[in-house]
């Protein structure tokens, strides 16, 4: 009886792991947004004879590919007049298999971003895309052969710096934080509403929306936990309501800790020795800081790590774990490594080099690109060792991506294939 409830339990366990994971790469930052892959043959080093695949693509972007068995699936657009290009590129050849166009309004951009800065999200069925103007928020799904099964409008969108955030799919829905600006507006415009929404992943009906507080525009892209009940949650972080948790079902609020941060969130938060972690930042700013929580109905702040000479915390780039070790990139060149469960800094080293694309874990080993496009690998240990720099020969804004042992990079103008 006791192997047979061994047996029962193992069975369980590996159920709730494929329903939060499903395929390898289907969101932002890979499985439930955990940035981590234990695939086993993607090289250290290469550099254009390794290629499987390098494909030119329409436009420019710094939306990163997500992947369903032969599919890979990226969003691009036409950097002068913000023509949406939805594309599904063959996984094995890199050929364009199908490629929708839409076309927008120019409106005004931050520097560093682009019209197509939101990565799509997808399941054995669809792939969800998201985008705005002022005037609109759309969320659309295509089926795997490309024909557009739904598109939902979900009203005008306000910001300083234009739309990055991106979708997940829990179970039958597809969720996407919208948070938008209410502060420093110009003159006369109104302020956004930001919200957390879902919308059933078959017809795109609106299942629970649930209302946010305003303030800065804030990027970060939620995941699932599964609390010490068994039951699951959703969780994100924004500079209005802090740290939050929501019924991934119903959109009803578990708990919040709020003023947490006092500036902008863009980077995604994870799980971390039982700790979830968040930062604050500003690109103009030197007080970026992390906060590590602990969950649940008595949530609380364990504590923070804020710029300083012996650590600098990122703004843009989400974080990756490795057990209790959780890695870092600063946009400004700086790599660090940080014990989760107490805060200890295990090291915090200069790079050199500027990232806006997140660092993921393949195995061992941290795989990031930064601005220039070169691929930075660092060990995943808690001693600081660069492994390779791989230059890819076009600047990149973008987060690596993992599936069927292979490595997938995005450059602004290209998408490419390494490994086996």
């Amino acid at each position: 009886m006791k192997r047979l409830s061994l047996f029962v339990v193992c069975v369980a366990l590996s159920a709730i792991h494929s329903d939060l994971v499903g395929q390898e790469w289907t969101r932002f930052h890979g499985p439930n947004g955990t940035g981590a892959s234990e695939a086993k043959n993607i090289p250290v080093r290469f550099d254009e004879s390794d290629y499987n695949w390098k494909t030119k693509l329409p436009g420019i972007g710094h939306s990163s590919p997500v992947i369903w068995g032969e599919r890979v699936f990226v969003l691009s657009a036409d950097p002068e007049n913000a023509t949406r290009y939805c594309l599904a590129l063959d996984a094995k050849t890199g050929a364009i298999v199908w490629q929708r166009e839409f076309k927008s309004t120019v409106h005004h951009l931050h520097a560093r971003s682009s019209f197509a800065s939101s990565t799509p999200a997808c399941d054995a069925d669809h792939v969800y895309f998201a985008w705005s103007t002022p005037d609109a928020t759309w969320l659309k799904a295509f089926d795997h052969q490309g024909k557009e099964v739904w598109s939902k409008d979900l009203g005008r969108w306000v910001s300083q710096h234009g739309f990055g955030t991106s979708p997940i799919v829990y179970q039958g829905l597809v969720i996407l934080h919208n948070s938008q600006q209410a502060n420093q507006l110009k003159e006369g415009q109104k302020p956004g509403e930001s919200f957390m929404v879902a919308c059933r992943r078959k017809t795109g009906e609106e299942v629970w929306r649930t209302p946010l507080k305003s303030m800065n525009v804030c990027y970060s892209v939620p995941f699932i936990f599964r609390n010490t009940a068994g039951q699951d949650e959703l969780i994100c972080t924004s500079t209005g309501n802090g740290f939050f948790s929501l019924d991934p079902l119903t959109g009803k609020q578990n708990w919040a800790v709020a003023d947490v941060f006092k500036m902008r969130t863009v980077a995604s938060p994870i799980l971390a020795g039982g700790l979830i972690f968040g930062s604050t930042g500003s690109g103009a700013y030197s007080g970026n800081y992390i906060a590590a929580l602990k969950p649940g109905p008595d949530a609380e702040v364990v504590y923070e790590i804020k710029n300083s000479g012996k650590f600098k915390a990122p703004y843009v780039p989400t974080y990756v774990a490795h057990g209790d070790k959780v890695f870092f990139i600063y946009d400004r060149g700086f790599s660090a490594c940080v014990d989760a469960p107490t805060g200890k800094i295990h090291y915090s080293e200069r790079t050199g080099a500027n990232f806006s694309g997140s660092p993921i874990r393949v195995a061992d080993k941290i795989y990031a690109i930064d601005e220039d496009g070169v691929v930075w690998v660092w060990a995943a240990s808690a001693e600081y060792k660069e492994l390779a720099k791989n230059p890819l020969g076009e600047p990149s804004r973008s987060t690596p991506a993992v599936a069927d042992g292979k490595l997938y990079l995005r450059t602004e103008s290209h998408l490419i294939s390494v490994g086996s």
